[in-house]
C-alpha cells in the first residue's frame, strides 16, 4: 500500500521543519539519550508522512545524535561519559587555542568582526527570552566554527567538526543557562582577536575551554574527575 501524505486532503499542512523539532527534543532531553525512536508515532504527531521523519532521522544520524542498528532502527545515543568528556576537552585544548592565535595573526581577514556580531546577535536575542538554552548552542556554536574556519586549516575544521562537541555537550547540563559566563569569555577571546595579539587570543581561548569543561564536569561529580589532565580553575590565574 501506498504511503498517504497528509498533504493530500483539500486543505494541506503548514510545513514543519521535522528535523529541528526532533535536534530541540533530543538537546531537552524530551526525548531521553538511549531511547528508541517510534516513526509511525512521530509522523502522527508532526503530521507528515514517514518520509521526512525518516530524512530528519538521518540528519541526526550524522550528527551523532541517532543511531541506527539495523533491524532495531533508530536510537537516540547515549550522553558522553566521564572519560568522552575529558578526551573531547584535551583535543579541544590542542587546536583551538593554536586556532584563535592564527585567527588573531590574520590581519587581512581578520574575523573579529564577524565574532563580535554574533556575541551582539546572541545578547539581544536572551534579553527577552525566558530560555536561552537554544539560542546558545547555536551562538557558541557559530563561534568556535568560524575562528576554527578563520586557520583556513581544513584538516583541523573537518575534525573539529566530527565531534559535534556543542550538540553532546549541552545534553549533559544545563550550566550557565543565560549565557553570561560564555559571553565573558568569548568576549576576552574576541578583543584579542581584534587586537591582533596571537598570545592572549591563545590563552584566552584555553581559559574559556577550561572553565567550560569544569562547568560540564559538574554534571558527574563535585570533584570534576579525579585525575583529569585538564588544568583547574585556579591554574588559570
Amino acid at each position: 500500500m501506498a504511503e498517504q501524505s497528509p498533504e493530500s486532503g483539500s486543505r494541506a499542512r503548514p510545513a514543519v521543519d521535522v528535523y529541528a523539532m526532533l535536534r530541540a527534543r533530543i538537546l531537552d532531553l524530551q526525548l531521553p539519550p538511549d531511547e528508541k525512536v517510534n516513526i509511525d508515532a512521530l509522523a502522527r504527531e508532526f503530521g507528515v508522512s514517514q518520509t521526512p521523519v525518516r530524512e530528519a532521522l538521518s540528519q541526526l544520524e550524522g550528527d551523532n545524535l541517532i543511531i541506527k542498528t539495523p533491524g532495531k532502527g533508530y536510537r537516540t545515543t547515549q550522553l558522553l561519559d566521564m572519560a568522552e568528556l575529558r578526551e573531547l576537552f584535551e583535543f579541544r585544548l590542542m587546536v583551538e587555542p593554536w586556532a584563535a592565535g592564527v585567527a588573531a595573526l590574520n590581519r587581512l581577514s581578520n574575523p573579529a568582526r564577524m565574532l563580535q556580531k554574533s556575541l551582539s546577535a546572541f545578547e539581544a536575542g536572551t534579553e527577552n527570552a525566558t530560555s536561552v538554552r537554544h539560542l546558545l548552542v547555536a551562538h557558541d556554536t557559530h563561534f568556535h566554527d568560524s575562528i576554527l574556519s578563520a586557520s583556513s586549516n581544513q584538516f583541523a575544521l573537518h575534525a573539529y567538526r566530527a565531534t559535534h562537541c556543542h550538540l553532546h555537550l549541552f545534553r549533559l547540563h544545563r550550566a550557565d543557562d543565560r549565557g553570561k559566563q560564555t559571553v565573558d569569555e568569548h568576549r576576552a577571546i574576541v578583543n584579542a582577536i581584534a587586537a591582533c595579539d596571537t598570545d592572549a587570543a591563545e590563552a584566552a581561548m584555553r581559559a574559556h575551554l577550561i572553565g567550560a569543561y569544569h562547568r560540564f564536569a559538574e554534571a558527574f561529580s563535585q570533584e570534576g574527575g579525579g585525575d583529569l589532565r585538564v588544568p583547574p580553575p585556579a591554574q588559570l590565574c
